[in-house]
């Protein structure tokens, strides 16, 4: 505050206008302001137009790409879901069906076995059956033979 103060009081100029004075300096002043102006138009100013353009369309166009490759996935990701779907679903259907076969062929194993046991048991059966006739009738046999010894004996 103390400079700008004393540059101030420092700053009076003797003589007609004082610190604003419209003299010739002011047609110069303006002259290189335009020149500045122009200057720094051609060097500073187009270019970077040019850059932030080309910045903006680089910009853009990979914005349409990325668009078009996110949709494009979006659109994969479905058919692969959709495929999912199907894949799974036939495979659900693929193990139905081969629950199915197995349970046919377990039913018609269980009935063959149960067959063959059922045959077995008959022919045990009927085995044991004339073994026991067999038996009965040596026994008869035995039995009568003794019976005959017995009446022997006592009729002696």
């Amino acid at each position: 505050m103390i400079n700008i103060s004393m540059l101030i009081s420092n700053s009076e100029v003797s003589g007609p206008g004082g610190l604003f004075d419209f003299n010739a300096t002011l047609p110069l002043v303006a002259i290189q302001f335009i020149l500045l102006m122009v200057l720094l138009n051609i060097l500073l100013y187009n270019p970077l137009l040019t850059i932030i353009e080309e910045r903006k369309e680089y910009i853009l166009t990979n914005l349409g790409k990325a668009s078009e490759l996110l949709s494009e996935a979006n659109k994969l990701t479905q058919q692969y879901e959709q495929e999912l779907d199907n894949v799974r679903k036939e495979a659900q259907l693929e193990i139905t069906n081969s629950q199915k076969i197995h349970k046919e062929i377990l039913e018609v194993e269980l009935n063959i076995s149960q067959k063959y046991i059922d045959n077995l048991l008959d022919t045990i059966q009927k085995d044991l059956l004339a073994k026991k006739n067999i038996a009965l009738n040596s026994l008869d046999e035995i039995v009568q033979s003794l019976c005959v010894d017995i009446e022997a004996r006592l009729s002696i």
